[in-house]
């Protein structure tokens, strides 16, 4: 891959542990020791501040500022776009001693460490400050966030004097005057502020928020060697007034415990004999049950989640493909509730159709609203993965949960937007009479305006099937073209020569690239690389044909998934995070054990071990979905259809135990593979049928 794993993070099944504070690491370790509910998103940045290299940001869910001034170009690109933008600093605290203003990049300080325990969403900082008074004082922060009411979050600080008597002064503050990065501007306005709290608003009037808080202790403290003084602040922010009282710091603690607790009951993966995957792991489930509960109002999920400002916030099709599976069998609710933002803002789809002089629902490709907010037209107006990811989201909810009428009673009109939407943008060999899509950009992103791209046209045929078989079995008299939508997917193009499938129209004759000479001190490529060098050659950023493999397995042969993947896997540079995945899934499925676990690997410690260079914008989370389902359909061989499910699981090499927990149409399954032996327990719901390595039973 011409990467390699940057480990700096202390190893441990349950906790993230860093010894001494590099600034060099300052913006990775902000990214990696963030916290979120759904709601509220907060780095790992410094509470007292940090006059050095830092992105001190919190999130709200949802909230975003818009910008109208693009310049105006050719009809269908798009002239505005919408970003999210960071909130108020509700963890701000000034601390001073004999007049002197604690900043760990100015101060003097010792025996550092930072610790997130997984196990109870927890982080802790501690450190002595030598002050330059010539006085030692341990301070020792803490911060979690409520997970059940996710408008509250906790900090609490604790100060021992080691050996004086003096005092400290601690001042709590709710700023909100903070800069966005990327615009290098500052987007919020003060409304009113009172001793409880304030109201500010974006600029733009497009959102409000209120903050109300309630603090103990702070102010000025009377310190007494080795006795420790503790202050503890509690806030709330919200889009709506905070009404209700302020709850007690140790309610929300117990709250926090008792969700962590239940949470990890389920959603645990177990790996015994690898302890660096087994922390990657644990620290990916950890993000995604952050990130994503159902609990919100129907916002998607951030390619950076609550994490970062990079990628602006948006949703792309990688919700749909990685991280909806990864709900749908632990948290059904969740999966349903990321088909509802698609439902809700198909009005959005249907008119970006019209400007793409297209008909039906075009879905964007970077979103926070439902409107594309991609500025760049190539991506923009020539990818059709987010629209199909939609239809394949929808199939894969029908078919996991068994909730047919969400199909047609809440999703049959966008199905068939969407359907209608790939039979106006398709278009037919005049030669063949074939069908096809023209001037598209695949999943790699390293080619644009190519034609027949595989995964493309591969995609639109299954959804169109999909649109067309819902139609004819739905009571209820529509319209749609159903013969029509089976006459294109009859006839849709799959370039293939032999087992080998072309990626698009021309794929094969491109100049060849040795990606495993490219220094790693040029990743990520977009920041190292002009724009259209990265075009010139056969190098693909992420995985695009052997996506078709993880989507559509059953359809192909496994002489196919190995002819193709033996031919890609050379040229992949997974310049996205999507990607190592999807390679080690289908070498677990070839046999290929060590690039399985190499690809896995990636995965899980993408961010902890900062492979790409760049998880100081913020953590990839779908690399982390993707990870889960790494392990399921993997190492597990999980495999869905409409008949049912079927498991092959197995276990790499050093690893002695898997274990994991899955739901299916209402039944927990536990399943613990141990040696060669395959141990499957219904923990919850009715008995079901399965295939465990083609063998069918009931468990």
């Amino acid at each position: 891959m011409g990467k390699f794993a940057d480990r700096y993070f202390g190893l441990d099944p349950w906790k993230i542990t860093e010894q001494g504070f590099d600034p060099a690491y300052g913006r990775v370790g902000e990214s990696v020791f963030s916290l979120a509910n759904e709601h509220l998103g907060v780095r790992g940045f410094f509470d007292e501040g940090y006059s050095g290299d830092s992105m001190p940001d919190c999130y709200v869910s949802g909230v975003y500022a818009v910008d109208d001034s693009l310049p105006r170009s050719y009809k269908g690109i798009v002239t505005k776009t919408h970003f999210m933008v960071n909130t108020l600093n509700w963890l701000a605290v000034d601390i001073r001693f004999a007049g002197e203003q604690l900043d760990l990049h100015t101060s003097r300080f010792s025996d550092f460490s930072r610790e997130l325990d997984l196990a109870s969403g927890v982080l802790t900082r501690s450190f002595v400050w030598q002050t330059q008074a010539g006085k030692e004082l341990r301070l020792l922060f803490r911060r979690f966030l409520d997970m059940d009411d996710i408008r509250f979050g906790c900090q609490e600080i604790c100060v021992t004097p080691l050996g004086f008597d003096g005092e400290l002064v601690m001042t709590p503050r709710l700023d909100w005057d903070v800069t966005h990065e990327l615009y290098d501007m500052r987007f919020w306005e003060l409304v009113s502020e009172d001793a409880d709290g304030l109201t500010v608003r974006t600029r733009d009037q497009g959102f409000t928020l209120y903050a109300r808080q309630r603090c103990e202790g702070f102010g000025t403290i009377p310190l007494k060697s080795g006795q420790t003084a503790v202050v503890r602040r509690v806030c709330g922010v919200d889009t709506r007034p905070i009404s209700d009282p302020i709850p007690a710091f140790s309610a929300v603690e117990e709250r926090a415990a008792r969700f962590w607790k239940k949470a990890w009951q389920t959603a645990d993966v177990v790996i015994d004999g690898d302890p660096e995957n087994q922390q990657g792991i644990r620290f990916g489930i950890f993000q995604l049950i952050q990130t994503y509960g159902g609990r919100g109002e129907g916002h998607n999920i951030g390619a950076k989640g609550l994490t970062g400002e990079f990628y602006n916030g948006h949703a792309f099709w990688d919700t749909e493909i990685c991280c909806m599976p990864y709900y749908l069998f632990t948290n059904p609710k969740a999966a349903r509730s990321l088909l509802d933002f698609r439902v809700k803002t198909l009005p959005q789809a249907r008119e970006r159709a019209r400007m793409l002089d297209c008909k039906g629902a075009c879905y964007p490709v970077a979103t926070l609203n439902g409107e594309e907010a991609c500025t760049l037209w190539q991506h923009a107006n020539l990818q059709l993965q987010p629209t199909t990811a939609v239809a394949y989201a929808l199939w894969q909810y029908v078919v996991v949960t068994g909730d047919t009428s969400y199909l047609y009673d809440v999703a049959f009109d966008m199905l068939m937007e969407i359907a209608v939407y790939l039979a106006s943008r398709v278009g037919q060999n005049p030669e063949t009479g074939e069908y096809g899509y023209y001037g598209v950009m695949g999943p790699d992103e390293f080619h644009l305006m190519v034609n027949n791209n595989a995964y493309t046209n591969y995609m639109g045929k299954k959804t169109l099937l999909f649109a067309a078989e819902t139609a004819e079995r739905a009571n209820k008299e529509h319209a749609y073209d159903t013969a029509r939508w089976r006459e294109i997917a009859q006839h849709m193009i799959l370039p293939r020569h032999g087992d080998l499938i072309e990626q698009h129209d021309g794929f094969f004759s491109l100049p060849h690239k040795e990606i495993q000479r490219i220094p790693a001190d040029e990743f990520p490529l977009y920041h190292h690389w002009s724009y259209d060098r990265i075009y010139r050659s056969d190098m693909i950023k992420q995985a695009d044909t052997l996506m078709l493999f993880l989507l559509w397995g059953g359809d192909f042969s496994l002489a196919e998934k190995r002819a193709n993947y033996e031919y890609y896997e050379s040229r992949t540079i997974h310049e996205s995070s999507l990607s190592p995945s999807v390679h080690s899934i289908l070498a677990a499925e070839l046999g290929l054990l060590p690039d399985a676990l190499q690809f896995f690997g990636f995965a899980t410690r993408l961010d902890l071990d900062n492979y790409n260079r760049n998880a100081g914008e913020g953590l990839h989370i779908t690399s982390i979905a993707a990870a889960w389902q790494n392990i399921v359909e993997g190492f597990a061989g999980l495999r869905v259809g409409e008949d049912g499910i079927s498991l092959a699981p197995y276990l790499p090499d050093g690893w002695t135990r898997l274990s994991f927990a899955l739901l299916w149409r209402g039944t927990t399954l536990r399943v613990t593979v141990s040696g060669e032996s395959c141990d499957i327990r219904r923990e919850s719901g009715d008995p079901i049928a399965l295939r465990l390595h083609g063998k069918e039973l009931t468990v």
